[in-house]
């Protein structure tokens, strides 16, 4: 959990109301000079120990993975044709999708690869049926066992999280390579049954993960011809098999990242999308409706881009009402995923109990500022109590402990009151 204070207006984070106060009445400070003040009074209420969250990745490991990000390269035409999934690039003069999200899944499983117990399913299943439809039915990494959490078990699963990743590569001549459709509906729907994820008393979190639009999905509701199926496929009713495995699945994907959340009073499970390539992209009407799609299923997950300013939402998209245009991450290099990973990393990560965050530029200038009260009792400032450190307040010693000790029974009720000159 999160909290951040404040001290230029009157905030309130936690289950009590804050006070704003003016400079004639008397304040609970050590003296300071009558100048024009404010006071804010913060309250935060533990219930428990922050716990590390459960992050499971849904990776698309479909054909069009293995087409290059920049097909402008010029290393990227091969026999007067662009590399791909029937003709390998050379990933060390044309970077695939699949070589680049090796290489940034890479990076942030080795730097962050502790903040979470990371589990790691991919799809499709190509060895269920001809037509390489198959959605995932099992995990290729489950998330640790039991409760563990401590670093030692996590870094040892996200090890081998990146260890299943490296294993599928980019020429058929060194062994698997991405391959088949995306049944990106039926994929979240087995995650939808898994224990693991179920009545936990974590937060717990899907990143789904995809270059290409949700499709293979044998129930699709009204298949071709009818107008309501866009064929991304083409033709729909011979390469796949079927008239509905390559329409457009919009609909049941949203539904599918609905029911994480609200089918099952067990489930609350936040998804979070990535977009990965330029199938996103508005110039097409395949592009629209591949991003109309990720933004249904980014706004029904529950991890929507929050935004203040436009720059916040990065190029070619707009903030409005909190909230980017494109509410899912969209990331079309090696680099711009590296960014939105490290980015999701710093949102999912569990709060440490010990700390209250503080803006930098609303520090008050001086301890003497600043009261802090546990259960009612005043602390002083000191090595067993807090101090004004980064992030913020840092409860030390026997306090912390007094915190992380904290249960539902008995909680730790935290009062900062905080003034500063405006």
């Amino acid at each position: 959990m999160r909290a951040k204070l404040t001290f230029l207006r009157a905030l309130v984070v936690g289950t009590l109301s804050g006070v704003l106060t003016s400079a004639c009445q008397t304040y609970d400070f050590e003296p300071v000079e009558p100048l024009a003040i404010s006071q804010t009074t913060e309250t935060r209420s533990i219930e428990a120990r922050a716990r590390k969250p459960n992050l499971m990745l849904l990776v698309d490991t479909s054909g069009s993975m293995m087409s290059p990000v920049d097909s402008k390269l010029s290393a990227c035409t091969v026999n007067g044709e662009i590399c791909g999934e029937y003709n390998p690039c050379d990933v060390t003069k044309c970077p695939t999708r699949w070589s680049a999200l090796q290489d940034a899944m890479t990076s942030f499983l080795t730097e962050s690869g502790t903040i979470a117990r990371i589990g790691l399913a991919t799809y499709p299943d190509t060895t269920k049926g001809f037509d390489s439809c198959g959605e995932t039915t099992s995990l290729k990494v489950p998330f640790p066992e039991g409760d563990l959490e401590d670093d030692a078990t996590l870094k040892k699963n996200s090890d081998e999280v990146t260890a299943k990743l490296l294993a599928i590569k980019n020429s058929k001549a060194e062994g698997p390579v991405p391959n088949g459709g995306t049944p990106t509906s039926k994929s979240l729907a087995y995650l939808a049954q898994l224990d693991a994820l179920k009545g936990t008393d974590r937060t717990d979190f899907v990143v789904l993960l995809t270059d290409g639009l949700p499709n293979c999905n044998p129930d699709y509701p009204n298949p071709a011809p009818s107008p309501d199926c866009f064929c991304i496929v083409s033709p729909c009713t011979s390469l796949w098999g079927t008239d509905r495995t390559g329409c457009l699945d919009t609909n049941p994907s949203v539904d599918a990242v609905k029911a994480l959340r609200n089918n099952d009073p067990k489930l609350d499970i936040q998804t979070i999308v990535i977009g990965f390539g330029t199938d996103f992209k508005a110039n097409t009407e395949e592009g629209r409706r591949g991003a109309a799609t990720l933004n249904g299923m980014a706004a029904a997950g529950g991890f929507e881009r929050k935004c203040s300013t436009n720059a916040d939402c990065g190029t070619d998209d707009t903030c409005s009402s909190g909230l980017c245009g494109r509410r899912f991450f969209q990331a079309e290099n090696k680099d711009q995923l590296a960014d939105a990973l490290r980015e999701i990393a710093e949102k999912v990560v569990a709060e440490a109990p010990c700390e209250l965050r503080i803006d930098p530029s609303e520090m008050p200038t001086g301890q003497e500022l600043m009261v802090v009260y546990l259960n009612g009792d005043r602390l002083s400032p000191g090595p067993d109590t807090w101090e004004i450190k980064a992030p913020g307040i840092v409860f030390l010693g026997s306090t912390c402990d007094r915190i992380e000790a904290s249960s539902p029974a008995n909680p730790a009720k935290i009062e900062v009151r905080a003034v500063q000159t405006r």
